[in-house]
């Protein structure tokens, strides 16, 4: 991707999955890493030149403390790839008020707190990419995840609001993944489910991490100068009959 190298990119939950995948590949097109995230043990595990800080996005001064340090390590902030996030699947009557807050502290709260940090920085530094992960299930309903498709349409909102108060200094897009073949994905999955779920996708099969990750770097370099403001699906055809929303089960992230 035209103008990535050497560009410094921020990535939240870094750790695992699409996290780690998008570490990989903006750490390929010659950028400068870092991340933050709540498990160092799998920080550890990532390849690559790469800035670690273990920090919670639902700990506000622990989180600002992170964001002021990665912006220290690589003398300004470019590339916000704002992707930590959870899920704790429940039907709606059985939520439990704990649950449905901490999958609101992380996924919205934590994408609120990171962004406005790294939005301060490229708005004195003129200049930046904000990349939020929404979801599919932001744009759809879904049964059994109320909590994770209600903080993600607000994500999608925020994004927006962003984009247009931000312009044209700063541009803000999420990106909507539908399934996603991440290791919590196999590990929650039979052979069985998975196929199902496939037969229901009409590329019949889930993404790998790494066609979400080329999303982001796309979106971050200079071959997307005029994507604002948007809410990018990638979904292998997923959401496009308006059919799929009435599944149950999925891994979002």
């Amino acid at each position: 991707m035209r103008g990535l190298a050497g560009k410094r990119v921020l990535i939240t939950g870094g750790a695992r999955g699409i996290g780690a995948a998008t570490v990989a590949r903006f750490v390929a097109e010659g950028a400068r890493v870092a991340v933050i995230d709540a498990d160092p043990d799998g920080c550890r595990d990532l390849v690559g030149p790469v800035v670690t800080v273990a920090a919670d996005v639902t700990d506000g001064p622990a989180l600002a403390a992170a964001v002021d340090r990665v912006v220290a390590g690589l003398g300004g902030l470019d590339v916000l790839i704002n992707n930590a996030g959870i899920s704790v699947p429940h039907r709606f009557l059985e939520i439990d008020p704990t649950d449905w807050q901490r999958v609101t502290e992380v996924n919205l709260t934590g994408v609120f707190r990171v962004a406005q940090a790294a939005a301060r920085v490229m708005v004195r530094a003129d200049g930046g990419v904000i990349v939020n992960m929404g979801s599919v299930s932001g744009l759809v309903g879904m049964p059994g995840y109320a909590a994770y498709n209600a903080s993600k349409a607000a994500v999608i909102e925020l994004t927006r609001t962003m984009a247009l108060e931000l312009a044209p200094t700063v541009r803000v897009v999420a990106v909507c993944p539908g399934y996603v073949l991440t290791p919590m994905q196999q590990a929650e999955y039979t052979d069985q489910e998975m196929a199902a779920v496939n037969r229901t996708i009409p590329l019949g099969r889930h993404a790998d991490p790494g066609e979400i990750a080329a999303l982001f770097a796309f979106l971050a370099s200079d071959e997307a100068p005029f994507i604002t403001g948007s809410a990018v699906v990638i979904d292998g055809g997923e959401t496009a009959g308006g059919l799929a929303s009435a599944r149950t089960g999925s891994d979002r992230e």
